[in-house]
C-alpha cells in the first residue's frame, strides 16, 4: 500500500495498516527532517509532486521489494508539502513472518526511496539559500 499525504503521519497508524495475522513482526522506519544538511542549518524541507508521479514510483518500489522478499504486507507513507525540522516525512512498515526478511525488505525500500526520490525536494537553509533535488 502506498499513501501520499499532506497531513502529519502517525507511525502507529501505518504499523496498524501493515500488520497481518501471518506477521511475526513489523519492521518500521520513520524518516525525520533533520536540523542540518549539507553543513547548513535547515529551516524547512518541501516535497512536491508536480507531475503526480510519486504514487506510481512508490508502487514500483513496493512491488520490487515484494518480489525479492516474502513479506506479508508493506506500507509506504510519504508526506508532501512544507515540513519543519523534526517532522516525519516518511514511514515504511514491512510485515513479515520473520525479522531477517522484514529488516532486509525495509532497508531495500529506504534505499530505493533515497535513490529514486519520487518527489521534488527543496531544502531551505537559515541563510536563505536552498538546494533542490529531483
Amino acid at each position: 500500500m502506498v499513501i501520499i499525504t499532506e497531513a502529519p503521519i502517525s507511525p502507529e497508524s501505518v504499523v496498524s495498516q501493515a500488520k497481518t495475522d501471518e506477521s511475526g513482526c513489523v519492521v518500521t522506519y520513520v524518516g525525520l527532517i533533520r536540523e542540518s544538511s549539507r553543513g547548513k542549518p535547515v529551516t524547512s524541507v518541501e516535497y512536491r509532486d508536480p507531475l503526480g508521479e510519486a504514487r506510481e514510483k512508490l508502487r514500483e518500489i513496493a512491488a520490487s521489494t515484494q518480489r525479492k522478499w516474502p513479506v506479508s504486507s508493506l506500507v509506504i507513507c510519504h508526506r508532501i508539502g512544507k515540513l519543519k525540522v523534526g517532522e516525519i516525512n516518511l514511514v515504511v512498515a514491512v510485515a513479515s513472518a520473520h525479522r531477517r526478511e522484514g529488516f532486509a525488505a525495509c532497508q531495500h525500500v529506504i534505499d530505493q526511496f533515497k535513490e529514486k526520490l519520487p518527489t521534488h525536494k527543496v531544502e531551505t537553509y537559515r541563510d536563505g539559500s536552498s538546494f533542490t533535488q529531483g
